[in-house]
């Protein structure tokens, strides 16, 4: 598995960890999340992956408002609500990264729906896949 992917994987699962605590201390606590999954890994929080990681999370949580919004207005006839906890996580990272890095559209469209594959059900691939095909289009506009 690429750097990048390990990282987004992560990014994904310390997102996912957050949808269940709703409190003020938020923010900070993604970094408190982003130690805890990483402890157990092979590097540090020096390692490259760690922090791109760490920007996809840090990114992620300062713009979620303005993420929230694109995936609501791209989601048709699903409310935002209804989205499974982990296909948001996954969503979140790749419009992140659709709207505020430079990577490539189709790698980023790649690795999310990689993601889902790995860890969502089967129809989840097409939902992301779609929404994301839809914002990319929007974004290159």
């Amino acid at each position: 598995m690429g750097m990048r992917r390990k990282g987004r994987e992560i990014a994904i699962k310390v997102l996912y960890s957050l949808e269940y605590d709703e409190s003020e201390e938020t923010i900070d606590l993604y970094k408190i999340k982003l130690e805890e999954m990483t402890e157990n890994e092979d590097f540090n929080n020096q390692n490259k992956i760690f922090e791109f990681a760490s920007n996809l999370v840090e990114g992620t949580v300062e713009n979620k408002d303005e993420i929230d919004l694109k995936i609501q207005h791209h989601s048709k006839n699903w409310s935002f609500d209804q989205i499974a906890h982990l296909d948001k996580s996954i969503l979140r990272v790749a419009v992140f990264e659709l709207l505020f890095t430079d990577t490539a559209p189709p790698i980023i469209m790649n690795e999310a729906i990689e993601i889902t594959k790995k860890y969502c059900t089967d129809n989840s691939g097409k939902f992301v896949n779609g929404i994301l095909n839809a914002i990319s289009k929007e974004n290159a506009e």
